[in-house]
């Protein structure tokens, strides 16, 4: 019986040990939902590396404090020719996690970063919308909460990305929770510790059945959304939170509101009312993820279905986007892959 039971055991083996390995391979599917997205190279630790990986230790500085700083810029195939990719705006793009990298006490240049992501798209040669994050970040070791006498880094890596937000428009509420004071962060840099904020007012409002938060600044104004601008239209003038709202300085913010005043449409750049929303024309969102995103409702409140402004505006940058538009070409960079 002793040595059948052996023989059981082996058997039982053989037959359950494949089942096993097929288990545990789901449940690590499962807790990584997204990763088939990600791109198959990273730029890390100064070379380009299969992105599964790019590793930084449960140690690493800025996975402590937040000591990072990111850019996010998109990149698509020219609809013409599949081995153009067109990147937006590409000077912006890069000059920001350089500025940012300042607050870090990291000396990286516009060029530097510009030079690596061009390297990222060529060894990638992606296929469909990407979404390209860099990050500066201190990669040191330890558990002072400092910015000097720690080393630093740079990555980049992407992921496949279509519309973040629906293009028939989506519903907003205002969360509870505040922007943060530039006294407080440096808000005109793209920082890792602003997002806390950003990602407890969108789970607020997507669990209370909205799609997006609006958030007040300290002194009850209108700022921006969880990780986007705002933009509202009354009486045919385009009207956005001023660069002293505790906002972020966003890129397709600025260039809305450079195709809009070419384009002969009034902006304003001002403090902005929470109840102006309510009785606005038109509102929407921009970001480099969302691009620009028509709101529907705020709070309880519908806003007129036609959207005329934000639909010319609208049609106008994802032309440009498409490099459709020759009088803005100087704002799309091609890459051959």
């Amino acid at each position: 019986m002793y040595h059948g039971s052996g023989q059981w055991g082996h058997w039982c083996l053989c037959i359950f040990e494949p089942l096993l390995v097929l288990l545990k391979t789901a449940i690590k599917a499962k807790k990584h939902p997204m990763s088939q997205n990600f791109l198959e190279f990273a730029y890390f630790e100064g070379g380009f590396i299969s992105f599964t990986e790019a590793k930084i230790s449960i140690a690493t500085h800025a996975f402590q404090y937040a000591t990072s700083a990111s850019g996010g810029m998109r990149a698509i195939p020219n609809p013409s020719d599949p081995t153009e990719i067109l990147l937006f705006r590409l000077d912006r793009h890069t000059a920001r996690p350089s500025s940012s990298a300042k607050f870090l006490q990291h000396q990286i240049s516009a060029s530097e970063i510009e030079n690596k992501i061009v390297e990222f798209i060529k060894i990638n040669k992606p296929t469909c919308p990407i979404y390209i994050r860099p990050m500066v970040y201190n990669s040191g070791l330890g558990i002072a909460p400092r910015i000097h006498d720690i080393e630093k880094d740079f990555l980049i890596y992407g992921l496949e990305m279509g519309d973040y937000l629906s293009s028939d428009g989506i519903s907003c509420r205002f969360s509870s929770w505040y922007r943060q004071e530039d006294r407080t962060l440096p808000l005109r840099a793209k920082v890792a510790a602003a997002y806390l904020t950003s990602a407890m007012a969108k789970t607020e409002a997507v669990e209370s059945g909205f799609d997006e938060a609006i958030l007040l600044n300290s002194r009850g104004k209108v700022s921006e959304a969880s990780a986007m601008n705002i933009f509202v239209v009354r009486n045919g003038e385009l009207i956005t939170p001023g660069v002293n709202q505790d906002i972020l300085e966003g890129i397709t913010r600025d260039s809305v509101i450079v195709l809009a005043e070419e384009m002969g449409i009034k902006v304003t750049q001002r403090e902005v009312d929470k109840t102006e929303l309510y009785i606005a024309d038109e509102v929407f969102l921009t970001g480099t993820a969302a691009k620009i995103a028509p709101v529907n409702r705020v709070e309880n409140i519908l806003l007129p279905k036609e959207k005329p402004i934000t639909q010319k505006l609208l049609q106008k940058l994802t032309a440009i986007t498409l490099k459709q538009d020759e009088a803005y070409s100087k704002w799309i960079t091609v890459i051959k892959i």
